[in-house]
């Protein structure tokens, strides 16, 4: 067996992990932004709830239902940004994009964890917006609410 194989049955066990014990689900009672995004191709639907102060993104966590791949990445999207600065998350998703993309991507200062679990979904092109929905709703809440300023 190929250590690619291994990496394959590796990722797709921390994706089940994130589908199945997600990572900050629920309402938040302080969030300052919310968001409602859907994929209709798949029926994936998120509400994307953020606590936004002074440039920070205190807290996150999201409710919703869909495939294992949007909410998996849901759960890790919420787990990564929590803590970090608007800035740093809109480049995470900037990173996270290019990553669905296949692109070449630079980690810079992340340290991307349980993200990189979900690079096997480039080979599935009519996944990767399952994949994106939760990021696409952070960015158009951060955008809406004019918090990137």
């Amino acid at each position: 067996m190929s250590s690619h194989n291994n990496l394959d049955t590796l990722y797709r066990q921390v994706i089940m992990d994130h589908y199945k014990n997600p990572r900050n689900r629920g309402e938040l009672e302080n969030e300052t932004l919310h968001v409602n995004m859907n994929n209709p191709t798949c029926g994936d639907r998120i509400q994307l709830q953020l606590e936004v102060e002074d440039g920070l993104i205190k807290n996150a966590s999201f409710i919703g239902e869909g495939c294992s791949i949007s909410l998996s990445s849901a759960s890790m999207m919420t787990d990564i940004v929590k803590g970090k600065s608007v800035e740093d998350a809109l480049e995470l998703s900037a990173i996270f994009s290019d990553m669905m993309l296949g692109k070449d991507y630079e980690e810079g200062k992340f340290d991307l964890g349980d993200i990189e679990a979900l690079q096997g979904v480039t080979k599935f092109p009519a996944r990767i917006k399952c994949a994106t929905l939760a990021w696409k709703a952070m960015e158009k809440g951060i955008d809406e609410n004019g918090h990137n300023e």
